[in-house]
């Protein structure tokens, strides 16, 4: 019996993530902010002291990820370790809420029908239009390269998403690319987006359709979990995700929900 470690994080806050700006981001390519450059240098150090030092490392294809896992590798000494981008682990796509504010949503909906569209598991929000700036069709990085043949889901014609479309298009990518190295007892990192980190959290831990609306994820905190490695290639989750610091991450989970209700 061998023992793997998963740790999942949401990139650290975004220049649209800032409560002063609180856009939808989804798939548009937004900065970090330099407190969410600090987040992530501060989550390197929390894994540095807890004797997490990841031998595998996944993003997705937006920067916010990326730079996130790179500050978190660097303060870890191992920016040299494999890493693997996928647009399936890049964030919701918001549809026609991307680039909007989140008040002017809530305003344009309604209470009801935003905190659906924001928190349901199965209802999208409102397709984009093809003519808006947000909208990926011709973005290079949702091109051939990531044609990865794991199913028939072309990201170029994605317009808008659920969290149980995130959790299809997670699931074969998974398994083909994740699971491998757990099942080695090696130590994975994922650092990604909070959607993703949801739809995790939520297979992982058996969480229920309505128990994860209430889930909110903190920028830039890192979530652990451990599992035992079967003989017959099988992973067991070996008790409960911890945040590495429970404390910030209930305060940064509070901020992501008053963005919500803004």
């Amino acid at each position: 019996m061998g023992k793997a470690t998963l740790v999942i994080m949401r990139h650290g806050e975004s220049t649209w993530t800032d409560k002063k700006v609180n856009k939808f981001a989804g798939w548009v390519d937004v900065p970090l902010t330099e407190r969410g450059r600090s987040q992530a240098e501060a989550a390197g150090h929390l894994m540095e002291e807890a004797g997490i030092l990841p031998d595998a490392v996944f993003t997705s294809l937006l920067r916010r990820s990326i730079v996130s896992a790179d500050i978190a590798l660097d303060v870890l000494g191992r920016l040299w370790v494999p890493a693997i981008r996928s647009w399936r682990l890049n964030e919701r796509h918001y549809g026609a809420f991307q680039g909007e504010t989140r008040p002017a949503m809530r305003a344009k909906y309604g209470d009801e029908l935003f905190d659906i569209y924001r928190r349901s598991f199965d209802v999208r929000p409102p397709a984009i239009d093809e003519g808006s700036p947000y909208f990926q069709g011709e973005d290079p990085r949702y091109g051939a390269l990531s044609q990865d043949g794991l199913d028939e889901i072309d990201p170029r014609q994605i317009r808008s998403e659920c969290l149980k479309d995130v959790i299809a298009r997670l699931e074969p990518f998974w398994k083909a690319y994740v699971t491998p190295p757990l099942l080695l007892g090696e130590t994975v990192l994922v650092v990604t987006h909070g959607s993703v980190v949801r739809s995790l959290i939520k297979v992982i831990e058996g969480l229920s359709d309505e128990e994860i609306r209430k889930v909110d994820v903190p920028t830039g905190q890192p979530r652990v979990y451990e599992f035992e490695t079967g003989i017959f290639g099988d992973l067991r989750l070996a008790g409960e995700g911890r945040y590495l610091d429970p404390d910030a991450a209930a305060k940064g989970a509070k901020e992501v929900r008053s963005l919500g209700s803004a």
